[in-house]
């Protein structure tokens, strides 16, 4: 329920209703001293320290603005969740409880460098009308708010208030400024030691959301929107054991599969169905897995199922093979698309050969039935590093410590006559999240079913502990 109060008669918004004297005379008093001890520093601090250093050399003698962004209106006066921007989360160690409206500055020192200083609102007294009668950011609506001098010592950084804030000509401001927004985005192409441990997290957490999803098969089999059911069991996990999904679940079954961003969820899941999940769990430092798995909900592939899911999965390994350092990021799609395209020609789906399907210039007939690219950068977002130039993406060196996705897949929609009936509605996609080490890579959520069998087993397992209706 969102409320909001008002000391004004004068009110242009019927929920809103005038404070009487008495209430404005006690409410500022009788409560209990706030205590003033200080947090430990969170283990992130320190790294955010050296993403700030690394910026810093990157922008000699200049002043960098970088803001957490503002709340969002969803409906009327209801807002969505408020998540910082993923810049300003990377650089200050802020996550899912950061403050609405905060900026870091980052202001040029003589000596040379910068220092850094977070601006955000400090909670009100509760002397002050804010505290009792602002519904967006009172205490006594939406409950405690950071203190300066805490968050200083949890973050390791200068603040102050946000009302000494003043933005200047000439500041670089993230998502005003080109040259800085690339900049925060190409800082993260490689990840540090704490990102590495959260990404593991944010897998760990997903497999667990994965797994609670094979064991309500039968709940999602049963309601006339499966697909929603499915969408519900994933946020429980993702709510309760992280901060939220990274980006809206796909819940797509049967025909839906070959949507590529299905995100209405509102379909049955009927038997003999395969149901594509793409689902990835957010955990509190905004850190975010990204995973699909295709699941036949009745426990078996049938034959035609399984020749697509393990062409997927096939073309799924050369990528994973082709991934090692000092490659480019490009040849691990064109790994997976060499599969896609000899095994959509041998089908007889293609026009052309396989070799002249892959052509560079020419060909491309095989991606009709997998328009998207195999892989992309996954870290704070579910598509990092996306402003970086494509000769430091696509283009780019694989390097220790880049994580990304590997995730082919074919689609065969409903009404495509260019294949034969018993493939049409069928979709798979399967998609790991891997971390290049130097060593080669390795596969974040292998632990994840990923073979035909080892899916079929999965389902079977679940089914074989379910409990019986009396």
């Amino acid at each position: 329920m969102s409320s909001s109060g008002d000391t004004s008669a004068n009110t242009t918004t019927n929920r809103r209703q005038p404070f009487p004297q008495g209430f404005l005379d006690s409410i500022s008093s009788g409560w209990a001293e706030r205590p003033d001890s200080l947090p430990p520093r969170r283990p992130q601090a320190q790294y955010a320290a050296q993403r700030r250093e690394r910026l810093s050399a990157a922008f000699p003698g200049r002043r960098l603005v970088i803001p957490a962004g503002e709340m969002k209106q969803r409906s009327n006066d209801t807002d969505f969740p408020f998540r910082a921007h993923s810049a300003f989360s990377h650089l200050t160690g802020w996550g899912s409880d950061a403050e609405p409206g905060a900026v870091l500055v980052m202001d040029p020192l003589p000596e040379g460098g910068h220092g850094a200083t977070l601006y955000f609102r400090e909670r009100a007294d509760r002397t002050t009308p804010e505290f009792y009668a602002d519904a967006s950011i009172g205490e006594f609506w939406i409950g405690p708010r950071p203190a300066l001098a805490g968050v200083a010592a949890d973050l390791g950084v200068q603040t102050r208030h946000l009302d000494d804030f003043a933005a200047a000509d000439g500041d670089l401001l993230l998502d005003v400024d080109a040259e800085l927004t690339r900049a925060v985005s190409e800082l993260r192409l490689v990840k540090d030691a704490f990102e590495v441990e959260q990404m593991r997290l944010a897998v760990e957490v997903t497999a667990r959301g994965f797994d609670d999803i094979v064991a309500e098969l039968p709940r999602v089999l049963a309601h006339p929107r499966g697909e929603r059911v499915v969408e519900g069991v994933f946020h429980l996990r993702a709510r309760t054991d992280g901060n939220g999904e990274g980006y809206d679940t796909i819940a797509a079954s049967g025909p839906h599969a070959c949507y590529l961003h299905w995100t209405r969820n509102d379909g049955t899941v009927a038997p003999g169905d395969l149901i594509l999940i793409d689902a990835g769990v957010e955990v509190d430092s905004l850190y975010t897995a990204d995973i699909t798995r295709t699941i036949p909900v009745s426990g078996r592939f049938t034959d035609v199922q399984r020749r697509v899911y393990e062409t997927v999965r096939e073309a799924a390994d050369a990528a994973f093979a082709a991934a090692r350092p000092g490659v480019t990021f490009r040849s691990v799609h064109e790994a997976a698309m060499r599969v896609i395209a000899q095994r959509t020609a041998e089908w007889g789906l293609l026009p052309v050969t396989a070799d002249e399907a892959l052509d560079a210039d020419r060909g491309g007939q095989h991606r009709r039935y997998m328009v998207h690219g195999t892989s992309h950068h996954l870290g704070i977002d579910v598509h990092d590093c996306a402003q970086a130039r494509r000769e430091m993406y696509y283009d780019g060196i694989l390097e220790p410590g880049m994580v990304f996705t590997i995730e082919p897949g074919l689609y065969f929609q409903i009404d495509d006559l260019t294949v034969p009936e018993e493939y049409r509605g069928i979709g798979v996609r399967i998609e790991d999240d891997v971390l290049m080490t130097a060593d080669g890579p390795e596969n974040l959520s292998a632990s994840i079913p990923r073979t035909a069998d080892e899916v079929e087993a999965w389902v079977a397992r679940h089914a074989s502990t379910a409990p019986t209706t009396l």
